[in-house]
């Protein structure tokens, strides 16, 4: 019998089409030759390699499993003819960190993320991705990431955590079932006197019984379900909860299916197309989740170069019903809605009222039409409902412009009633001076409380506003006043709360004009918010405004102030306000030309 070929003469793997130049061949040897140190073979090293990313960190539930997770995917892959390398990048935990300096830090992770995986994959040329996603920022960035490598891959959500259940209701929609939201309203319940500190302590203990991503239809789980409408994710997949026994074998399906998607090149760019941008922005809209989806979407049209108005969210969603009666502005948990079903019976009540595409195509190999068909129903399940008797008529978020955000804002409408309002500003100049005030009562119904220099240059990083929103709602002001920020909000707030309101304060947006006792005009129905000052008395505040310092002179808080752009176009930090910083910090000629470049084409 012939002789075995040489280990490097043996023929590449056709679906090697990036690693091949890793690993094959004698010039590969010193290469091949550190692999085997942490125990790869030769026979590893001829397959296609698929890098398995995740975002374990032991500073919140969110991300606690996806260790756990990773073995399973790998062993799909591996069952399926690849080789896994796993890798970790970094997660910020909204809920930890919120109320803090700590929460800046929150959205910068997001760029964080897509840049880390980003440059793992083009660093050692893998052939496909899996990246494990759970806390808010890590879905958007991996999505971000894909869309830059364009190199087969999937996301898979690491799940829900299980709601907490307590002895009585506190704050929000009268449910027993508690989230960590329960837990930040029952904080301003005590300081408004409404319960005591064991029942607070009652409240904190009950709220989070094990891993698991943040239990509403919050950031988190309203980026889980964007993912599978964007066609990244496995339809059905991610809404299996953290601590269900199923999610092991869902990581082993998602490594098992990123093979047929290396070995056919399916890229990710197959499945984000316009069409499955808008499908995500209506189930969305639908399901009264997180205004935050309005800035990581468009974030991730960005990255695949799809256009996308900010106005484009306001109109999808005006024509849009809400089906799914989800915390925060409805009962029920992200738990609740898998066991009725999943998002499969949102996209179905959806697709028969002719809101979305069904030609929108899942990594898993079907249509969004085939997965809402195969939608089965509990039995007297009422989490979501038929789309000709909606919970409301209109989705769950509108875009508002006026004299107060010339370049637009995102006001939540889930979870309150509200449509229009008119109050005397209550002026604060960072998030913690607001939360001292409203735990001071010094809050009274009627107010409209401007929350400023907390926008993505500002803070820098637009840190969420839960603290302060959840106090209102749980000293029972949710009802009667009104929050408006450059920041953003938690996916868990509700009430009348606009955020993203640009420009924003630091770049010397009209919002940085407020003064004490102005009144302001939410209209929503008009799309309008307005200041009603003068344009005289506008200018002469103009004339006496000046930047504020920045908050931070060095390091990823500096470097992301100088380069990130509106939230109106999603605060990336690719485009036209990095080729400007290049334009600025850089002399020679070759800089200036490569800024003009990225000008044109960002």
């Amino acid at each position: 019998m012939p002789d075995s070929p040489h280990p490097y003469d043996r023929p590449s793997d056709p679906a090697k089409r990036h690693s091949a130049a890793l690993t094959d061949g004698p010039d590969r040897a010193a290469a091949r030759g550190m692999l085997k140190a942490i125990g790869f073979t030769d026979e590893d090293l001829a397959k296609p390699i698929v890098g398995v990313g995740t975002s374990w960190i032991e500073t919140m539930p969110c991300n606690y499993n996806h260790r756990r997770l990773a073995e399973s995917v790998k062993a799909g892959i591996r069952a399926a003819g690849g080789t896994p390398m796993e890798f970790g990048t970094i997660s910020v935990s909204d809920g930890v960190s919120m109320g803090t300096e700590g929460m800046k830090a929150s959205l910068i992770s997001r760029e964080v993320v897509a840049d880390s995986i980003e440059l793992v994959a083009r660093g050692h040329l893998f052939d496909g991705v899996v990246c494990i996603f759970g806390c808010d920022k890590t879905g958007p960035g991996a999505a971000m990431a894909l869309g830059r490598l364009d190199i087969p891959g999937l996301a898979l959500y690491s799940g829900t955590i299980y709601p907490g259940i307590r002895s009585a209701a506190v704050g929000g929609n009268g449910s027993r079932d508690a989230t960590v939201v329960t837990v930040y309203e029952a904080i301003g319940a005590y300081r408004a006197g409404k319960i005591n500190l064991d029942e607070l302590y009652e409240v904190e203990n009950a709220s989070c019984p094990g891993p698991g991503a943040c239990g509403g239809q919050f950031t988190a789980n309203t980026m889980s379900m964007v993912m599978e409408a964007l066609g990244l994710s496995p339809a059905g997949l991610n809404e299996i909860p953290a601590e269900d026994p199923a999610k092991d074998d869902a990581a082993r399906r998602a490594g098992e299916m990123v093979m047929r998607l290396v070995r056919d090149d399916v890229r990710p760019s197959t499945f984000v197309t316009r069409r499955s941008i808008d499908n995500a922005i209506a189930a969305v809209a639908a399901t009264g989740g997180s205004t935050n989806a309005v800035l990581h979407l468009l974030a991730i049209a960005h990255e695949y170069g799809i256009p996308l108005a900010i106005d484009e969210f306001g109109t999808i969603a005006d024509r849009t019903p809400i089906v799914a009666d989800l915390q925060p502005g409805g009962r029920y948990t992200a738990t609740h809605l898998y066991e009725a079903g999943g998002l499969a019976l949102v996209f179905r009540e959806l697709l028969a009222a002719g809101r979305i595409d069904g030609s929108a195509a899942n990594v898993d190999g079907r249509t969004t039409a085939a997965i809402a068909d195969a939608a089965v129903a509990a039995d007297g399940q009422d989490v979501v409902v038929p789309f000709d008797r909606p919970l409301k008529p209109t989705g769950g978020l509108a875009i508002l412009r006026g004299s107060l955000a010339p370049d637009c804002c995102v006001v939540k409408l889930a979870g309150h009633e509200r449509r229009l309002h008119r109050g005397p500003a209550r002026v604060f100049d960072s998030e913690g001076k607001c939360y001292a005030a409203v735990r001071d009562r010094r809050i009274v119904p009627g107010d409209v409380v401007v929350i400023r220099y907390e926008g993505p240059v500002g803070g820098p990083g637009m840190q969420e506003m839960l603290s302060v929103t959840a106090a209102l709602t749980g000293e029972g002001l949710g009802d009667t006043v009104a929050l408006i920020t450059d920041g953003r909000f938690s996916g868990g707030t509700h009430g009348l709360m606009i955020g993203h309101v640009a420009p924003e304060a630091a770049l010397g947006g009209p919002i940085g004009l407020v003064e004490e006792g102005d009144e302001i005009v939410i209209d929503v129905d008009a799309a309008r918010i307005d200041l009603s000052v003068g344009a005289d008395i506008l200018e002469q505040r103009r004339g006496r405004w000046s930047a504020p310092l920045p908050r931070y002179r060095g390091g990823v808080m500096a470097k992301y102030a100088a380069l990130v752009s509106s939230a109106s176009e999603g605060a990336v930090t690719t485009g036209r306000r990095m080729a400007t910083a290049l334009q600025q910090s850089s002399s020679p000629e070759a800089s200036r030309t490569f800024a003009e470049t990225v000008i044109t084409a960002g």
